[in-house]
């Protein structure tokens, strides 16, 4: 996820393995260059990305490696909805 704000892009990136973890957990944040970086790795791996400035603000005030608190699940799992909608999508054309 990834939005401008006024003078710094900042990003977040997240993941989530139900078999080893309760919730989605962050496993890169930081804004300017770094989340340059972040988002030009989403792009070059094909890792999609979701644009809301309100929910990286709040995810960039957790630690890397955090899991996701329980106020966060259902902002998180709209965006999950919006990733996993995408990959059906890219399936069903043979794109993945």
């Amino acid at each position: 996820m990834a939005k401008t704000t006024a003078k710094r892009r900042r990003a977040v990136a997240l993941h989530y393995d139900a078999r080893a973890y309760a919730a989605p957990r962050v496993v890169a944040a930081g804004a300017g260059a770094v989340a340059d970086s972040i988002l030009r790795l989403a792009q070059e791996y094909n890792v999609p990305v979701h644009e809301d400035r309100d929910l990286v603000a709040l995810l960039a005030q957790l630690d890397v490696g955090a899991i996701i608190p329980p106020e966060l699940y259902a902002a998180v799992a709209e965006v999950l909805a919006f990733v996993y909608r995408l990959k059906l999508r890219a399936e069903r054309r043979g794109t993945v």
